[in-house]
């Protein structure tokens, strides 16, 4: 962030100005010094010296900065008896609301909660220094929050570790994924991954790769696949070489009861030529 700035204009306040809207900081955090009073033109038409300023950014406290950015933004939400505190600890700004009636400040699972949390962050860092971790925190949501999400997570990585299947969660935001990928790694048996991308990300809890039950599936899969009979191929129909029968008439029947021999049976042409299987004679 820039600290100093020279600014000339038609006057000392209009360059003032727009210094601070150059900088992005109020005029009540700038050391202004003149370097330059104005000067009008001889007759309107000779000489003539426009304003010029140095205006210099003033070292402020961050935890100072970030409550004067609430207090205005709560104002603005037409929120006036609301008690802002800020401890300032291990490059942490952690600020707590007090007040009655707070609950649209939080929001629905702490969206509106976490919007002011990150426009708070991107005010108090545009400051000069180290960065500055920011919480906004309304009563003890946080820990309440925190209590229920690390119950949430232990409850599906034991249901994950206990039946081999995975669970996914809702969408949360990076701080809740967190508490969730924390919580899961405490249990023996389970893991836990982000997929997905903002604002739908969310953590899916599954078994882990050395759990007992995912290994007993596996194996029980592999073998069963293996000891699965193997069905036989089937013979191609057209490519099994069936004998044709010859065909063979009928021999003659028995003589008859006066012993004459009946005269031998001839074949006629179309008998000879025939290509059947068998014949039966009636």
């Amino acid at each position: 962030m820039q600290k100093e700035l020279l600014k000339e204009a038609e006057t000392v306040e209009e360059a003032v100005k727009l210094a601070a809207e150059e900088l992005g900081v109020p005029k009540e955090n700038l050391l202004i010094e003149v370097l330059q009073e104005p000067q009008k033109k001889t007759f309107g038409l000779f000489g003539g010296v426009k304003a010029q300023v140095k205006v210099t950014v003033k070292e402020q406290d961050p935890s100072a900065v970030a409550i004067a950015f609430l207090k205005d933004i709560l104002k603005n939400m037409d929120v006036e008896d609301v008690e802002v505190t800020a401890t300032v600890e291990d490059g942490t700004c952690a600020l707590v609301l007090e007040g009655e009636d707070l609950g649209f400040i939080i929001g629905r699972r702490g969206e509106t909660l976490d919007a002011l949390q990150y426009l708070t962050s991107l005010v108090v860092n545009r400051l000069d220094g180290a960065f500055c971790r920011v919480t906004v925190n309304v009563g003890n949501y946080r820990e309440k929050r925190e209590k229920t999400l690390s119950g949430l997570a232990r409850k599906a990585a034991i249901q994950a570790a206990k039946t081999g299947r995975k669970t996914s969660l809702e969408p949360m935001n990076p701080y809740e994924r967190r508490i969730i990928h924390t919580a899961v790694q405490k249990v023996t048996g389970a893991t836990s991954f982000s997929v997905g991308s903002e604002p739908q990300r969310h953590v899916v809890i599954a078994p882990s790769d050395d759990n007992p039950v995912k290994t007993r599936s596996r194996n029980r899969r592999s073998e069963n696949r293996e000891g699965r009979p193997v069905r036989a191929e089937r013979p191609d129909p057209m490519a099994i070489d069936r004998p044709v029968r010859k065909f063979v008439p009928r021999s003659n029947p028995m003589n008859t009861a006066e012993d004459i021999a009946p005269p031998e049976r001839t074949t006629s042409e179309t008998e000879i030529k025939a290509t059947l299987y068998g014949r039966i004679d009636l």
